[in-house]
């Protein structure tokens, strides 16, 4: 069963096939090149996004900081001179130079606690660029609601032009009254002024669609086809749930504290310092002495309480992944309901098209006995108008729903 915006209607009035033919000029459609051109347009998106830009700007500082954090202590300079022959004495100057040098693996430690967060900013880059194809499908599906409801309203438009002359036709023969004229008018100018409002929506859209794009707000976005809903959805891999980055965020975290903790400890151990000292007599050989220093934290509460800090954060971290899971569950479980529910809903609609073409059908051959009335005809066209619009609605609701799928599915952007 092939699925899309169909709203032919078979009349018996040669005039009307023309309308008719109005109607149906977009029946056809390939999902497979529309979802081409917006593929095309999410890469192009994840490289000009200016949110992207950030989050790679922040990884690219957050690499930068593990050659940082593998960087010794400064090296410590001294010198003294005795100044002044008061008081003559045999040490005349000197200088000196220590450097301090971390525990073993401490800077290991504080290597791979800055790998770690680098790592973290892959997970956020991944779930930018997740959002920034969610909204982009999104705007990109009411792009073509709207441009769609254009076309139907000015097919409508067009069979009313028709509808038009044959009302003239039938008051000249005395079969209507010029209130019949006048109606099918006024509902002429309630159409276009719908359409025109549709145009303003389709401006702005356009807008947001160009602005995620982060191009200029007039560019044209290129639509190649109408949307077609496919015969039966994939199945569904819901275990794909727990390696969504929104998941992988927390994993990240734990390994982050993880080897904050392990940096702590090393952190609490003692710190040695190695120099040498050169010392300059007015008589006498000069001495050269070698130091070691021991920087012992006797004191040590606050690593301690660095320590509850961790095992607290990972608690914490735990809950938050536990609580992230069942709102993640609950939005694709929605998501995935509410694509279904559409689905039911395209198929009402066609159901209804098909009675209100059968109607319309009723209401023609009526016309050929001269009996039509006009009345009735814009009833008919009212529902099928209002059948049309829902079902554009409904099937645009099926893609905005199926990129919240995506979001949550998808093996990668």
């Amino acid at each position: 069963m092939e699925l899309n915006f169909n709203t032919s209607i078979r009349l018996h009035n040669p005039s009307l096939y023309l309308v008719g033919a109005l109607l149906i000029s977009f029946l056809f459609s390939s999902w497979s090149a529309q979802g081409q051109q917006l593929e095309a347009y999410i890469q192009e998106a994840i490289k000009n996004n200016p949110t992207i830009q950030a989050v790679e700007t922040k990884h690219a500082i957050s690499t930068e900081k593990i050659s940082e954090s593998k960087a010794l202590p400064n090296t410590e300079f001294s010198a003294g001179y005795m100044l002044g022959e008061e008081m003559p004495m045999l040490w005349q100057g000197e200088f000196a130079v220590m450097q301090t040098l971390p525990w073993f693996g401490t800077i290991s430690a504080r290597s791979n606690y800055a790998t770690a967060l680098a790592d973290a900013d892959l997970v956020e880059i991944d779930i930018a660029k997740r959002e920034l194809a969610k909204s982009l499908s999104q705007s990109y599906y009411r792009l073509i609601e709207l441009a769609e409801k254009q076309e139907i309203l000015t097919a409508n438009i067009e069979l009313l032009k028709v509808y038009e002359q044959m009302a003239l036709t039938s008051i000249e023969v005395g079969n209507a009254s010029a209130v019949s004229l006048l109606r099918l008018q006024m509902r002429q100018n309630d159409l276009i002024e719908r359409k025109l409002v549709l145009e303003q929506a389709y401006e702005a859209e356009q807008t947001t669609f160009n602005k995620i794009m982060n191009r200029e707000e007039d560019t044209e976005v290129v639509i190649l086809e109408n949307l077609e809903v496919p015969e039966a959805d994939l199945e569904l891999d819901n275990t794909r749930l727990n390696f969504h980055p929104e998941m992988a965020r927390y994993e990240e975290l734990n390994n982050i504290v993880a080897h904050a903790d392990a940096l702590n400890k090393k952190e609490s151990a003692p710190q040695i310092g190695i120099g040498m000292e050169y010392m300059y007599f007015t008589e006498g050989s000069d001495m050269l002495m070698p130091m070691v220093s021991v920087s012992i934290p006797i004191f040590n509460k606050k690593y301690k309480s660095v320590a509850k800090q961790n095992k607290l954060r990972h608690q914490e971290i735990d809950i938050q992944k536990q609580a992230t899971q069942n709102t993640l569950i609950t939005q694709l479980q929605n998501a995935i309901k509410s694509r279904d529910a559409a689905r039911i809903r395209l198929k009402t609609q066609d159901e209804n098209l098909e009675q209100a073409k059968n109607a319309t059908e009723i209401l023609f051959k009526n016309f050929e006995t001269g009996t039509i009335d006009f009345r009735e005809v814009l009833d008919v066209q009212e529902l099928q108008l209002q059948f049309q619009i829902n079902r554009i609605e409904t099937i645009s609701e099926y893609f905005k729903q199926t990129s919240i799928i995506d979001y949550f599915t998808a093996k990668e952007i």
